[in-house]
């Protein structure tokens, strides 16, 4: 899969990640929406989306020898593809408010802007992620190429389904210092009394986070650094960011923290105008 979205992008397309798990009607309405030209698949994939699907694509079969395998190993010069940072990068379909699938259309730029010289995460090259998203969830946005654009590794999460043993036994075994969960599953992790020795920073989000279960966590890893990452698929993964201070007493809800570098975020009343300080207000993202 990795190596499937560094040739696509590094050939100067976008790509569309699709689940096998997925029912295949909703693959198929992905596929017609999209309408993608090219579809890397092994036996799994074309199995699941069945023989009608396959009959407008060109497919290209992982399990084979590549046409492109007597092409030089040098990267192509992005400048010769006329490439900058406004092409498309990737689609990312998201449920929609109606329950539609809805295609979100993210440029090179979000990404870049989300995993270089950011100021919510430190990354060096001798950390290692994991990334144990579905490739149709835009947290992998994050631990593949937050791994990738700074020089990390990345861990991928091996089964098809999971599970909290098998992501304390891979944190542990594979040194993982940078990981992100769902908020459901940090409480779930938590809960159960699960080990996060070892890792040095963790991101939860994806909704409201529980401060019971950063406070059951911080008194078990008091050095370890807990972020609240929001923001939707449309903004690149992550908008704002509240570190958590040591000590977090958990007895108020966690805040969606400041905006993370290079972006903005306005609290605006129905005609657009800013409310004060204290009001409620929507939330408009930026940047």
């Amino acid at each position: 899969m990795v190596v499937g979205l560094l040739a696509i992008l590094k050939a100067g397309g976008a790509y569309l990640p699709l689940d096998p798990a997925y029912p295949r009607a909703r693959l198929r309405q992905v596929l017609d929406d999209a309408a993608p030209r090219v579809l890397l698949a092994d036996a799994a994939g074309r199995s699941a989306l069945g023989d009608d699907a396959l009959r407008d694509l060109t497919v290209v079969d992982l399990a084979a020898t590549p046409e492109w395998a007597k092409l030089p190993a040098s990267d192509p010069d992005p400048r010769a593809l006329g490439l900058t940072s406004r092409h498309l990068a990737y689609v990312i379909y998201t449920s929609g408010s109606t329950g539609t699938p809805k295609g979100v259309m993210v440029e090179h730029r979000g990404v870049v802007r989300l995993v270089a010289e950011n100021d919510f995460v430190e990354i060096s090259p001798q950390d290692v992620f994991l990334n144990a998203s579905s490739p149709t969830f835009d947290a992998t946005t994050f631990e593949v190429w937050g791994a990738l654009a700074n020089g990390a590794s990345v861990v991928l999460y091996p089964e098809r389904y999971l599970s909290t043993a098998t992501l304390a036994r891979i944190i542990q075994d594979q040194g993982i210092t940078i990981a992100w969960m769902t908020a459901r599953l940090f409480d779930v992790y938590v809960g159960e009394g699960r080990s996060t020795s070892g890792l040095q920073q963790l991101l939860v989000g994806g909704e409201e986070v529980s401060a019971s279960s950063i406070r059951a966590c911080q008194k078990r890893h008091p050095t370890l650094r807990i972020s609240n990452g929001y923001g939707p698929t449309e903004n690149t993964t992550f908008s704002l960011c509240y570190p958590v201070p040591a000590g977090f007493d958990g007895q108020q809800r966690v805040p969606l923290g400041r905006p993370i570098r290079n972006s903005v975020v306005y609290l605006l009343d129905d005609h657009g105008g800013l409310v004060p300080f204290g009001a409620v207000g929507e939330l408009c993202i930026g940047g």
